[in-house]
């Protein structure tokens, strides 16, 4: 069995600032802070704001799919006691997942690409998931992770696939939650000029930006890219899907084609940015050095894009994005000289950054 596209829940998630206790980790879930990047707003004369997704209890954005998928499935009756979650991820959404189902006591399988960092698949296996990593083809192939999940899923009873990338409680629960606590962060509608993000499932983008142009005027939502994506070409074309091409750096982000989740908005978006890897990992030195945030590759581009997003909306703007993760799940890769300079990525990282190079 396997979760379709669902409506959203007419019971919202946890929405608005608490204090004091929450029942479990499920209620710890959402509810991050917006933090503004000091340097870089005085640079660009814009207010630039980061949602801490990293603040979740499972470390990453994902947290947030993970639970809302599993509550949409458990309301449904798709998802019954002792039962098992399946999903092909490239990690996060999988680390969400696997802390979700101990919380609520369903087994866990994932299946993702064996492109991913070794820390991702070994906490996904310290969670007590099942782990398949699988070689990394294109969706169309049968191999592709997505399709082994959803086959696992299909012959094991009392099972669900949760398919995050087109099953569209993963937006609505952006829309239900990400999306008004931004707008409640900033002091309401008329605060917000901006908001940009990379998309994998197209689940956050799509929420938040659905969110955000129903309930804040005159805001601009946009998207950013990795290499390797089709979607900024998609955005810039007018709708024009091209082959993919190419690779980053980046875990988790960039597609080759438009989402059941991306599919509602992505018309709506007012412009794209395709952010080179170097310049991606400069950010993520600067925003140790600068900041002290010790993020991830998506959350790094994610600032790139909201820097020239502040470019294009001129000074005195207010811009959001969405700090995903942080660097832990990414260290022996994004922290090692050998590994930078396998991926000729070394000279991004200016001199006076260089000494944050510590794994051989």
């Amino acid at each position: 069995m396997f979760v379709r596209s669902l409506p959203a829940l007419k019971t919202p998630l946890r929405r608005g600032f608490t204090s004091g206790t929450v029942s479990g980790l499920v209620e710890a879930i959402g509810n991050t802070p917006l933090i503004k990047l000091e340097k870089l707003s005085k640079e660009t004369g814009c207010t630039i704001l980061g949602k801490a997704e990293f603040q979740n209890p499972g470390g990453s954005v994902k947290d947030r799919a993970a639970l809302g998928i599993i509550l949409d499935a458990e309301k449904r009756g798709l998802l019954k006691p002792g039962g098992t979650v399946v999903e092909g991820t490239a990690g996060n959404t999988g680390i969400g997942l696997a802390h979700v189902c101990r919380a609520r006591g369903y087994k866990c399988v994932i299946y993702m690409p064996n492109t991913q960092s070794q820390e991702k698949i070994d906490l996904l296996r310290m969670l007590g998931a099942e782990v398949y990593p699988v070689p990394a083809v294109a969706y169309e192939n049968p191999q592709n992770y997505n399709h082994q999940a959803k086959r696992h899923a299909e012959n094991d009873p009392n099972s669900v696939w949760t398919d995050q990338f087109d099953n569209t409680a993963n937006a609505d629960t952006h829309y239900r939650t990400t999306g008004p606590e931004i707008l409640s962060q900033v002091g309401g509608s008329g605060n917000i000029d901006g908001f940009i993000c990379a998309t994998g499932t197209g689940g956050t983008l799509s929420g938040v930006s659905r969110y955000l142009k129903e309930n804040a005027k005159g805001v601009q939502t946009w998207l950013a890219d990795p290499p390797g994506s089709v979607l900024d070409s998609y955005i810039r074309s007018g709708g024009k899907l091209k082959h993919r091409a190419g690779s980053s750096i980046t875990e988790g982000i960039g597609q080759g084609r438009v989402t059941n989740n991306m599919a509602p908005i992505i018309d709506q978006m007012d412009g794209s940015f395709s952010i080179p890897d170097e310049e991606t990992v400069e950010m993520l030195y600067r925003l140790l050095d600068e900041e002290g945030l010790y993020l991830g590759a998506s959350s790094s581009l994610n600032v790139v894009a909201a820097v020239e997003l502040a470019k294009v909306l001129g000074k005195g703007k207010t811009i959001v994005t969405i700090l995903c993760d942080g660097a832990y799940r990414y260290q022996t890769r994004l922290f090692s000289r050998t590994w930078l300079q396998s991926k000729n990525m070394e000279s991004a990282i200016p001199d006076h950054l260089q000494k944050y190079v510590v794994l051989p």
